[in-house]
């Protein structure tokens, strides 16, 4: 029996652990959600998938205590219930983690698992806390480190204390939006398996991703969103990733060969529009992070950064946009050195830069969609003019800039942490490229989307390509590389092991250096 069929199965007649039913909630200009039907069972992973904007995390919002529904109902083992707050939900067995953590950075993990809980002795030291920690650990198969401060923990380890936090509180529903989003496939390995283990103690996991290949890996049962409305539920073992996709867009979604280039497209340049010349950098640690790294790329050209999520990426692509210096070596943009290592210069330059960390390097979460839309141009007409910041004006451009992003947006003064992960992102990159000139940056630019935003987004950066800018690619998803690279260049341990032409690569190879190892033959 396949790990995937040992699973917990109620006898007939269990309720449903969770039930939804008719659930309804509107904002102004906006349907979230409207009659939708969800039903959890207990020992189910049970997977819930739409577009950005679907109304999945409205849901579960509403599910947890954080909204109100407008209508329908909350059945909770057989029992119609209502969440006036998130504690209540708690005190009810349901418990979330959220695709954006809500750990205290500056406390240790003992202390982020015991804050707040009822649980938490009056009286309690350091050492007592880390060994209560240690001991919920290993009850739930989530290794951690309980003495250690969150801000110095990989986003994988923070992320098992998020979870770590949710069971210790006694939650019999897991939620979890977009888990997989920041681990590496070792780290999503360990978290499936995690996840099973408490499904199969009775409990259930609604899992939220876009990921349609772990999503029929990992759950029993799908149901999908779209618009706000439930479209389908069905089992997994009935699902194939065309029809998922199909039922969560509305239609057949096509991924064409986008290293073709078009009539009219901009041609590779002869000489680099920017280079790293034996490029080091140091970590936040103040550890080596890139070594001597030197990396060649030409206007009209897409140059694949692959790898291993934590092998460099997060600091090269710091380095590439001035947000962080290099320790040793040359940036050169147009064959001149770089003056000035700091972000504003390398904007001013025409570098534009899509981070990995869309909320938080992006973006101001609490300012407003129109300060976030304008804020690489707000030093420049219209929006600014003889040293008067134009409000009006930046509203006029930050609609522009949505509708290039194919963004609805029902108030521009709202904070753009009201947003959906997707639609920030869509917006953080329609900004970036009005600005890239020379080059973008992108990290992770579909990471968190759904497979029709995916689709969109690549689209942009092969249309910026096309109009002659230089894009560095950087991707976990091998697929996506071969699909728009030019070149790809694979990161290990902070040194590139290797750059391959798309058109001859070998996956086989590609993996191999991904792992620190070299084929007889030599790469390029």
């Amino acid at each position: 029996m396949s790990e995937k069929t040992k699973r917990h199965t109620p006898p007939a007649g269990t309720p449903p652990l969770v039930q939804l039913t008719g659930i309804a909630k509107y904002f102004p200009g906006v349907v979230a959600n409207e009659n939708v039907d969800l039903d959890v069972m207990p020992g189910e992973i049970h997977a819930l998938l739409g577009e950005n904007g679907a109304g999945k995390s409205t849901l579960m919002n509403i599910l947890t205590g954080i909204y109100q529904p407008d209508a329908g109902e909350i059945i909770i083992d057989g029992y119609a219930t209502q969440f006036a707050t998130p504690l209540q939900a708690i005190a009810a067995g349901i418990g979330m983690v959220h695709q954006h953590f809500k750990l205290v950075q500056a406390f240790t993990v003992a202390e982020n698992i015991h804050l707040g809980w009822s649980d938490t002795p009056r009286r309690a030291s350091a050492p007592v806390l880390e060994a209560r920690t240690a001991e919920l650990a290993r009850k739930f198969n989530l290794e951690t480190r309980p003495g250690a401060r969150v801000s110095d923990l990989s986003t994988g380890e923070q992320q098992r204390v998020e979870i770590l936090r949710v069971l210790a509180r006694q939650a019999r529903v897991l939620i979890l939006d977009e888990p997989t989003a920041v681990l590496t496939p070792a780290e999503a390995r360990e978290l499936f398996k995690a996840l099973r283990n408490f499904a199969a103690q009775g409990n259930a996991v609604i899992f939220i991703s876009h990921k349609l290949d772990e999503v029929l890996e990992i759950s029993d049962r799908i149901t999908i969103l779209r618009s706000g409305r439930r479209i389908a539920t069905e089992n997994t073992s009935d699902c194939n990733p065309r029809m998922l996709a199909k039922l969560m867009v509305g239609r057949d979604i096509v991924l064409a060969d986008m290293r073709r280039r078009p009539a009219g497209a901009a041609p590779i340049s002869a000489r680099p529009v920017m280079s790293l010349d034996n490029v080091s950098a140091l970590d936040d640690t103040g550890a080596e992070a890139l070594h001597d790294i030197t990396l060649h790329v030409h206007a009209g050209e897409i140059v694949g950064i692959a790898g291993v999520a934590g092998n460099g990426q997060r600091e090269l692509s710091q380095v590439l946009s001035g947000m962080r210096p290099a320790s040793a070596g040359r940036i050169l943009i147009d064959g001149e050195p770089v003056a000035r290592s700091h972000a504003a210069a390398f904007a001013e330059l025409g570098i534009g830069h899509i981070p990995e960390d869309r909320l938080h390097s992006g973006l101001a979460p609490a300012l407003s969609v129109t300060a976030n839309a304008v804020m690489r141009e707000y030093k420049n007409a219209p929006v600014t003019s003889r040293g008067i910041y134009r409000p009006s004006a930046a509203t006029a451009l930050a609609k522009d800039i949505a509708a290039a992003a194919d963004v609805a947006i029902p108030d521009f003064a709202i904070p753009i942490r009201n947003l959906s992960g997707g639609n920030q992102q869509r917006l953080v990159a329609r900004r970036e490229m009005r600005i890239a000139d020379k080059v973008l940056i992108a990290a992770y630019p579909s990471r968190g989307l759904d497979v029709g935003a995916i689709n969109t987004m690549l689209r942009y950066i092969v249309e910026l390509r096309d109009a002659g800018a230089g894009i560095i690619l950087i991707s976990e998803e091998l697929e996506e590389l071969l699909n728009l690279s030019d070149r790809i260049a694979v990161l290990y341990e902070g040194r590139i092991m290797g750059i391959v032409e798309s058109d001859r690569a070998d996956v086989d190879e590609i993996g191999l250096l991904m792992g620190g190892r070299q084929q007889h033959r030599e790469v390029a």
